[in-house]
């Protein structure tokens, strides 16, 4: 499984896709801005070309004929994508902090970088995982009907999150008002976000595995 996990990184993952965090993240200085789009860089970005890689180097025949299973290639496969979505959130959370440092009375119209605000994005990410693998495994090859569905499913959330927040007296000061400062609901929320992602995440390996095992590949 390590093996596998390592093949992926190093023959799918183009080394700029690990800089991209850092770069993408950056734009959390923005002050004011709908930061649920820096998260989003990664279906649009990363996603789309991390997948092209895999397929233009007929990533799925030559693993076969590995002595590996199917549960582990798509285990191995997700936990790459896994491991790049919790690194753009996390680096993104970094820049978060300077943001609210940094213009501590600024008033926010979209939702405000603080750690409430970083569940929703991994609901968001949850949501966009649960559609991809899924649907992807349902041939291990074509990736486009996936990955678009995947990310519409995410901006949905996101826009419907977002309109919620700013319609909604009580949503919008539980991330912006009084709700900000309060460490206990924020890092509820988090803690909630993080639950759903990894429970999210789980469902969609297993009806990832499930499918996969009935493709012919040939």
């Amino acid at each position: 499984m390590y093996n596998l996990l390592m093949k992926d990184l190093k023959l799918g993952v183009n080394p700029m896709f690990l800089v991209m965090p850092l770069l993408m993240g950056a734009l959390m200085l923005v002050p004011g801005w709908i930061y649920f789009i820096v998260v989003m860089y990664f279906f649009w970005i990363t996603i789309p070309n991390i997948f092209a890689q895999f397929r233009a180097q007929n990533d799925l025949l030559f693993t076969t004929m590995m002595p590996v299973t199917k549960p582990d290639m798509v285990k191995a496969r997700m936990s790459v994508i896994v491991i790049l979505e919790i690194l753009h959130i996390g680096t993104a959370m970094i820049y978060g902090l300077f943001t609210i440092r940094l213009y501590p009375d600024l008033t926010y119209y979209f939702f405000a970088p603080h750690l409430g605000f970083w569940g929703l994005c991994f609901i968001m990410v949850a949501i966009f995982n649960l559609f991809l693998f899924p649907m992807y495994y349902k041939t291990a090859y074509k990736y486009g009907p996936a990955q678009m569905t995947a990310i519409a499913a995410a901006v949905v959330f996101a826009v419907i999150a977002q309109w919620v927040g700013i319609q909604s007296s009580y949503v919008s000061d539980l991330f912006n008002g009084s709700g900000a400062d309060n460490a206990a609901i924020q890092t509820s929320i988090l803690a909630a976000g993080i639950v759903i992602f990894v429970a999210s995440t789980w469902i969609a390996y297993r009806i990832s595995v499930a499918r996969f095992q009935r493709v012919e590949i040939q």
